[in-house]
């Protein structure tokens, strides 16, 4: 299957290729100066499979194929584009690791960020005594044990010692696809997202004597080199040409990864602004100059604005819920949809709109995978409220307005710990497609919800860091004032604030308090999830 637009037959201007390799799919996308978008084209790609119950993983080279058919569909589409291009930004789903040899060919599949495995701790490296002493006293050895189990590198390194071994580089999606358009070893710091020793606070690989080199069985050779994003990192070279049909030599950016290339696309560069994204993981975002912890202990992620952060809080599961709704109880709208030709979300819009704010004290905890501390690993999603009057319709709206409250919550936490009120919001990613979604985030946040101007958001934040790495605007300042705008705004109720607001003090911000004991006494009974 494949997805194209084609907005204009001749461009007058360069543009820029930004290539948007999601989870989902691949996408082409092909933006103006004035962040106008000229053409796509869309792959979808293969789900992840999974030879062991919690694990995830994708054949790395199915990727970089995608990424060359999504480009080879975009210049039958759009021939006239080809020749305008001035060059290349790269964004990519976050957390997904590919080991590679000396020619960066894949020794494994990539373990994408959906992976659950994890190490026990008799297998990970040991971190020296005046480390584990720290992170005591700082009470947050938790969270040192849980990086530890979680990092792909321990897991590679402990249970196929034989592809550690023959491992030259160890990248992320973003750096394997990089090596694949420009062949070097290189990625940008926006990018890095991962359980990899990087420091946040420096945007650098971490220095000698950090601990992150003793709880990780890595060496620093085995890592890319890194650039902010902006910056020319290579020129798309012959091979990449051949199989892209992207013309050779063209320079290749920097950019960031997909949530912070959102951020910049949405319009969202102050930290009064919070980026909603409703995406599979679904997240709240601000760009602070500012280094900024919203979870103690939790570095910020980098934003893609060269020496900034994102302050993120993210719901893993976010609109994957979404999906998982439609595809366990949506035949009957997807069925009508094929039958008459019509865009499913606009049947699952008016599912949303049978069911009145509040879905009838149907309340939902979004927690469907655990988190590090906030919630922490033991962490499950609810559901309470049931009656004999709620349906389907009443649960499908629960789930949009649960992840509204969860990011809501969010919000609380980072103006509590940044100091700045988010004052504006921006939305992004596939859910903010759905007015009725739009319109509740706009109830619940008590806030006017503004739609970025396209949908491609994180492809334009790297087309605008493609747009600033070659000359095309002076600076991201000056490339996200010309490329993006505001969109649809959908402005809060007042009643149906009033409501949402007693539900979220009285019953959401309780629920996980309350629930957790119940939550770990689970764990304990059943063994799920299970403790390395």
């Amino acid at each position: 299957m494949m997805r194209v637009l084609h907005r204009h037959a001749a461009m007058p201007e360069p543009c820029i290729l930004a290539i948007d390799n999601g989870t989902q799919s691949v996408r082409a996308l092909l933006f103006d100066t004035r962040g106008e978008l000229v053409a796509k084209a869309q792959v979808p790609l293969q789900a992840y499979y999974a030879d062991h119950p919690g694990w995830a993983e994708h054949k790395a080279e199915d990727y970089w194929e995608a990424v060359c058919e999504a480009c080879r569909r975009l210049w039958l589409i759009a021939p006239a584009a080809r020749g305008r291009v001035a060059g290349v930004a790269v964004t990519t789903q976050r957390g997904t690791v590919v080991n590679v040899d000396a020619q960066g060919r894949p020794l494994r599949p990539a373990i994408t960020w959906l992976d659950q495995r994890r190490t026990n701790l008799a297998q990970v490296p040991r971190v020296g005594p005046l480390w584990r002493a720290g992170f005591r006293l700082a009470r947050v050895d938790g969270t040192l044990r849980y990086f530890q189990r979680e990092a792909e590198i321990n897991w590679i390194a402990a249970h196929e010692p034989e592809i550690w071994q023959r491992t030259h580089k160890f990248l992320l999606l973003s750096g394997y696809l990089n090596f694949q358009l420009c062949g070097r070893f290189v990625d940008s710091t926006g990018s890095q997202v991962g359980y990899v020793p990087f420091d946040y606070r420096r945007h650098r690989w971490a220095g000698a004597r950090d601990w992150k080199w003793q709880a990780l069985a890595i060496r620093p050779g085995m890592l890319p080199a890194l650039a902010p994003p902006g910056t020319v990192i290579g020129a798309i070279t012959p091979a990449a040409a051949a199989a892209s049909g992207i013309p050779a030599g063209l320079p290749l950016v920097a950019a960031a990864a997909d949530k912070a290339c959102e951020v910049i696309g949405s319009g969202a560069l102050a930290p009064h602004i919070g980026c909603l994204s409703y995406g599979t993981t679904a997240t709240i975002n601000t760009t602070s100059t500012k280094y900024v912890e919203v979870t103690r202990f939790i570095p910020p992620y980098p934003a893609a604005l060269p020496g900034a952060w994102s302050t993120e809080v993210q719901i893993l599961r976010g609109y994957w819920m979404v999906n998982w709704f439609k595809e366990q109880f949506g035949d009957r709208e997807l069925a009508a949809a094929t039958e008459h030709g019509l865009a499913p979300e606009a049947l699952f819009d008016r599912l949303v709109e049978t069911v009145p704010p509040g879905s009838m004290g149907l309340m939902l905890q979004p927690y469907w995978s655990p988190g590090i501390r906030v919630p922490g690993p033991e962490a499950k999603g609810a559901m309470i409220g049931f009656g004999d009057v709620h349906t389907r319709a009443h649960m499908y709206r629960a789930i949009l307005e649960g992840l509204a409250y969860a990011l809501r919550e969010g919000r609380e936490r980072i103006e509590r710990r940044s100091g700045t009120r988010i004052t504006e919001l921006r939305v992004a990613g596939g859910g903010s497609q759905s007015n009725a979604a739009m319109q509740l985030t706009a109830d619940i946040f008590g806030l006017t919800a503004v739609r970025a101007h396209v949908h491609e958001a994180s492809g334009l934040g790297a087309a605008i860091a493609g747009a600033v790495g070659l000359g095309l605007h002076r600076d991201f300042a000056t490339a996200v004032a010309a490329m993006t705008r505001p969109g649809r705004a959908f402005a809060p109720d007042a009643a149906n604030r009033r409501l949402y607001d007693q539900l979220y003090r009285r019953v959401y911000l309780k629920m996980y308090g309350r629930l957790r004991p119940l939550y770990e006494d689970i764990a304990a009974i059943t063994g799920y999830p299970p403790r390395p």
